[in-house]
């Protein structure tokens, strides 16, 4: 059975992502289109448009061509959209990196994506020069102070933006990189058709945005969810984006507090803490009217709970870097608001649900694998056709590695997943990326990473391991935190004499899975 969205199907313009970002943007001239909530430092609709026009024109000078890629290796700054929508005007196609890789996971990236050119910031150059060279990427420039990179401002003289043509149903704007159902990160490809229609899909799916509106920029750019919903879709609306670069909760009140900020996409690790932490009572946040929780379930007591303290809407909304990345959005109106639930789904999109045995789709009420069709299901995973042959059907349909049911409302839930990755905190982490690191340590002879349940992050990485010689679990959290970025960071382990595996030799995670949940279920 397929289900379909309660909304009309809507056109999605044929145009370039930066056109249609920009559409109003000489319109709303001197009104404020990024703040840096820190320094309360500022770029205009009119400074950001003509500075990525200046951006897009230097690097063309600088030989960046149609197709070539651009890596951003920055935290959220009012900067941000300067180089990637710059990038975009020039042809260029923009891989976004957590600020927080270590030089070989850049590097990887970097490579994996041929970027031709990096921008960062300074504390940073000491990760992006080493992941830079080894990459082969011909130029690194530095937002702010830094040695060995060319300053960002070199981009922003005069220049003239080059015309390119682009071909939105095929060119690639974003290559964000993302686990999928399976294995290491993989470029997602996705179109500049891919994100226009998303917008205009969330636009008329019961989403209100309003130009008056302030939001707050905490959740990364760098993240398709930050990406897409903050720095492309509320600039398209003449919004006002206050920018953070680094989560701290009191600082993130201040700011929420200090420019009144309207409306927040969060995900449930910082609405744990809205609805819990003491210290919030100490803010005056009577501004915020609306939540919207992603990239992790939101469960229904702590919407509840959230809702309640702080006196606003909380919704939650559904979606993967496959699908630009929404597919489902809880309505605004109070009324249309079923806490826990991921919502309906959006405008031009339908729904099958598919039993994980027999693959035949399910009806109301019954779980099995949710598939996703609409025009903001990717191109494909770059350089990479047999996981693109995994993830996507001959017909165009999404399987999105995730459990779910839809009620008789069609409201659909999320309560498992299929796929083997870890969302800790709402970021992924592949096990076969920390599998790879463990199997390095001399001292292990074999192991098998997991998510293991947790109240604050949602899921933590745990690691079985099978020892050659003595080690301690403490020496094996170590030996990891070392090579990766600390949000990948091993957080528990067990030692064990073997690991369970099919007779082809792969691991069953699935196996691991559950003796988790029934150990944790006993304690």
């Amino acid at each position: 059975m397929v289900f379909k969205s309660p909304y009309n199907d809507v056109l999605i313009p044929v145009v370039g992502l930066p056109q249609f970002v920009y559409e109003h943007a000489l319109s709303y001239g001197d009104k404020p289109a990024m703040i840096d909530g820190f320094t309360g430092r500022t770029l205009t609709y009119a400074q950001l448009y003509g500075g990525a026009l200046r951006v897009a024109g230097n690097l063309a000078k600088r030989g960046l061509k149609k197709g070539d890629v651009v890596g951003i290796y920055s935290p959220n700054l009012p900067e941000y959209p300067l180089a990637f929508h710059g990038t975009a005007l020039a042809g260029g196609i923009v891989t976004t990196a957590n600020p927080l890789y270590t030089a070989d996971e850049l590097a990887y990236q970097l490579r994996d994506s041929g970027a031709k050119f990096l921008v960062t910031v300074g504390p940073l150059l000491e990760k992006a020069l080493p992941a830079a060279q080894q990459a082969g990427v011909q130029e690194v420039f530095v937002i702010g102070e830094g040695e060995d990179a060319t300053p960002f401002t070199e981009l922003l003289t005069e220049a003239e933006p080059p015309q390119v043509a682009i071909d939105p149903h095929e060119d690639l704007i974003v290559l964000p990189y993302s686990s999928g159902t399976t294995g290491l990160p993989k470029g997602v490809m996705l179109t500049h058709y891919n994100l226009v229609a998303n917008m205009v899909q969330v636009m008329n799916s019961g989403v209100n945005l309003q130009p008056d509106e302030r939001v707050i920029g905490v959740l990364p750019f760098y993240h398709i969810y930050g990406m897409l919903v903050i720095l492309n879709l509320c600039l398209h609306k003449g919004m006002t984006i206050v920018t953070i670069p680094r989560f701290d909760l009191e600082m993130f009140l201040k700011v929420m507090q200090d420019y009144k900020i309207n409306r927040a996409n969060l995900v449930p690790p910082i609405i744990l803490a809205l609805a819990k932490h003491p210290v919030v009572e100490q803010y005056d946040l009577s501004s915020l009217k609306v939540i919207m929780s992603g990239a992790a379930p939101l469960g229904e007591d702590l919407a509840r709970a959230a809702s309640e303290r702080l006196g606003c809407i909380v919704l939650q909304g559904y979606g993967l870097t496959e699908t630009s990345p929404v597919t489902h959005v809880t309505p605004e109106e109070p009324a249309k608001i079923k806490l826990g639930s991921a919502g309906v789904p959006i405008a031009n999109t339908e729904c099958m649900i598919v039993d994980l045995t027999t693959g035949n789709p399910l009806g109301v009420r019954e779980e099995g694998e949710i598939w996703i069709h609409g025009p903001q299901v990717m191109k494909g995973y770059l350089n990479a056709p047999e996981a693109t042959a995994q993830t996507l059907t001959p017909d165009g349909w999404l399987r999105t590695g995730d459990v779910g049911y839809v009620d008789e409302d069609g409201y659909f839930y999320i309560v498992d997943r299929v796929k083997e990755m870890i969302k800790y905190k709402g970021l992924q982490i592949a096990p076969a990326e920390l599998e790879a690191v463990l199997l390095s340590h001399p001292a292990v002879a074999d192991a098998a990473v997991i998510p293991s349940p947790d109240p604050e992050a949602g899921e933590v990485p745990k690691a079985f391991i099978v020892a050659r010689n003595p080690i301690s679990e403490q020496e094996i959290m170590d030996y990891v935190a070392q090579r990766v970025a600390p949000f990948k960071k091993i957080r528990r382990v067990e030692l064990v004499e073997q690991i369970p595996k099919s007779p082809s030799g792969k691991i069953l995670r699935r196996v691991l899975v559950q003796q988790e949940r029934e150990r944790l279920a006993r304690q």
